[in-house]
């Protein structure tokens, strides 16, 4: 076939139709039936499956982040304290909590916790009973757990990595009771983070030696020993008894990195 042929040939072929949606472009037959956005908000109601779309997730989990950075951005500076649910407030544990919130809030911190019950419940209402400020960020679950009654300021998330997110900005330290597959999840995300410098280096306690004895040794022979992890890893982490001790790592971090007196006045809050 000549050139002339050719080009005539290509000529004559249907043009391919471009779609947009947005700044996205498609062609050929890619997406029939798109329509425009303007349409599909102001068309009639038809099912409401659209509102389970990912797109849709995305709006969502920015609205999370927004209310999330906006209720935060001045408050004081603050210790995240972890810890099972399931402590009771008859148990030592709920007792510690108690303690080391009162603590926190007396040394000029603000104390954070998931919100819900048991050890969390502990230390916001240590840190509210001692005039400190309080607030819990809780998750959506299957099962119902509502912010406890010591929370002064509650904010509730959908998604959990958007909750990790405001624990790690608005923290200055890491505390952890004894607790569950929460507790190690949060313990070992901020690990990481710390330990490949993602985030500033800052405290993470472990409070109850007799718990975290075991997952401490373990650490240290097996990802040690076998050279998982960098012999100067496990100090990224202290274990500890002791109320006063946890109180004055976390004066010596905050003194040492230069920390600023709390954000906003206490009518901000």
């Amino acid at each position: 076939m000549s050139t002339d042929a050719a080009d005539r040939e290509v000529a004559n072929k249907p043009k391919s139709t471009a779609k947009f949606r947005g700044p996205v472009m498609f062609r050929r037959d890619r997406k029939d039936g798109i329509g425009t956005a303007d349409r599909n908000l102001l068309d009639r109601r038809g099912d409401t499956d659209w509102v389970h779309t990912d797109p849709w997730r995305v709006l969502r989990i920015q609205a999370e982040f927004v209310e999330g950075f906006g209720a935060l951005a001045e408050v004081p500076r603050a210790v995240t304290v972890f810890g099972s649910a399931r402590t009771g407030p008859d148990h030592p544990e709920y007792e510690a909590g108690r303690a080391i919130g009162a603590a926190l809030a007396k040394a000029g911190f603000a104390v954070i916790t998931g919100g819900g019950p048991g050890a969390m419940e502990a230390a916001n209402r240590g840190a509210c009973e001692a005039g400190g400020y309080s607030i819990g960020l809780g998750i959506e679950l299957p099962f119902e757990q509502s912010l406890n009654d010591w929370v002064d300021l509650g904010i509730n998330f959908r998604y959990f990595f958007v909750r990790k997110t405001m624990f790690v900005k608005y923290s200055e330290a890491f505390i952890c009771l004894p607790g569950g597959f929460g507790t190690l999840d949060e313990l070992f995300e901020a690990l990481t983070l710390v330990q490949t410098r993602k985030i500033t280096r800052f405290p993470i306690i472990l409070f109850g030696t007799r718990y975290w004895s075991g997952l401490v040794d373990w650490l240290r022979d097996s990802l040690g020993g076998s050279g998982k992890i960098s012999p100067g890893d496990l100090g990224l982490i202290h274990v500890t008894d002791s109320v006063e001790e946890v109180v004055q790592i976390i004066l010596a971090n905050a003194e040492a990195n230069g920390a600023q007196d709390a954000i906003g006045t206490e009518d901000q809050w």
